[in-house]
């Protein structure tokens, strides 16, 4: 469990998520998206999430500024490189994430970050509790943007078999299709 302080002064944005009021006001001038994918040790399913929206989004959106990344939020692998098998899954379909090191959420990522974009209701807990007050980043399931999946949550791979190493790829290409065409709406 991660705690960094608490929040004060939230609102709902138009979505319906939680948001800190005086960001509710503010639009950045920049237009660039900053975001964050979050799961529990950051080895499986948040790195597939960032290798594979930064895969799309060079693909489909190059003029487009966008800036991603993965953390965790517990801090059992700092510094590891994503599971082998998660590697393995999306080698195979063009993506490489073996460059990517597993990292811990930290405070300034609630202020850094737009959308921090949780892979099931449990991290999303772990990040609405250690949410500081200076946060300006919106809290959400990833697969919010894939409603067609028919579920809300990502499931943890770790303990399983390369299906469903697959399962998670196949899950976090079809967010990401959705949260690009939600960010092109946006531009």
């Amino acid at each position: 469990m991660i705690e960094f302080g608490t929040h004060r002064d939230m609102g709902i944005d138009k979505y319906g998520h939680e948001m800190k009021v005086d960001d509710l006001e503010k639009v950045r001038e920049d237009k660039s998206s900053r975001i964050l994918f979050v799961c529990l040790g950051n080895i499986c399913r948040s790195p597939t999430a960032e290798g594979v929206m930064r895969h799309f989004a060079a693909r489909e959106t190059p003029p487009m500024k966008i800036e991603i990344d993965s953390a965790g939020t517990a801090g059992y692998h700092i510094g590891a490189a994503p599971d082998s098998r998660s590697q393995a899954v999306a080698r195979r379909r063009g993506i490489d994430i073996s460059g990517l090191r597993a990292r811990r959420v930290e405070p300034g990522d609630y202020s850094k970050f737009d959308l921090m974009l949780a892979m099931d209701r449990e991290n999303l807990r772990a990040l609405k509790s250690a949410r500081p007050d200076n946060a300006r980043a919106q809290l959400r399931l990833f697969l919010e943007y894939a409603p067609q999946s028919g579920l809300l949550e990502i499931p943890d791979p770790y303990y399983g078999t390369e299906r469903d190493f697959e399962l998670v790829l196949d899950l976090c290409t079809a967010a990401a299709r959705g949260l690009i065409a939600e960010l092109q709406q946006r531009s």
